[in-house]
């Protein structure tokens, strides 16, 4: 299996359960943790983090995006951003399912982008869900919040310190809490 194989399969949201998969999944895990482990043992310039996320990403990225590590990812290679994004330190990309971030978006400390998820079922307790998260243009996310599988994030949105996104969050909006709900709406 490809990365672009594996990337278009994961559009599709069909379980990923089989043995070539989790083989796969494995294999990138690894690749993923070599690289950000690099990244989050020592200081880098800002142009040095950007060559190691493109590495990452498997992409050249943007030269306005900045990262303070340390970042995590368990995989790397699904993860897109736009021009001047700002992501703060600790923050943790679970992105196999896909993560789009676009222009001018900003990431507090210890955010956490969950792509996947579980058959509820015991039985089905193994098999995963993968689910892209996608945020629109101006995007912020407070610290500490954590966005689900699915959820896409409008224009302009803020998603408060600490908020648990369950459910898309329109544009021009501020959400919060835990399931994050409508706080009010930016003028």
């Amino acid at each position: 299996m490809t990365t672009n194989e594996f990337k278009e399969y994961v559009k599709t949201r069909q379980t990923l359960n089989t043995e070539e998969i989790h083989r796969f999944m494995d294999e990138m895990s690894s690749e993923a943790r070599r690289i950000t482990f690099r990244l989050n043992t020592a200081y880098y310039t800002p142009d040095e983090v950007r060559e190691l996320l493109s590495e990452l990403f498997g992409y050249q990225v943007p030269s306005s995006f900045r990262v303070f590590p340390p970042f995590y990812a368990d995989f790397g290679k699904n993860i897109t951003v736009g021009e001047g994004v700002f992501i703060n330190a600790c923050c943790h990309f679970q992105d196999h399912g896909g993560v789009i971030i676009g222009d001018g978006c900003q990431i507090g400390h210890n955010v956490v982008f969950a792509t996947l998820n579980h058959g509820l079922p015991p039985a089905e307790r193994q098999t995963t869900y993968p689910a892209p998260i996608v945020l629109g243009k101006n995007v912020w996310v407070g610290s500490n919040s954590t966005i689900l599988q699915g959820v896409t994030i409008g224009d302009n949105a803020v998603v408060g310190a600490g908020a648990v996104v369950t459910k898309d969050v329109e544009a021009n909006t501020i959400v919060g809490g835990v399931p994050a709900k409508l706080i009010k709406r930016i003028e």
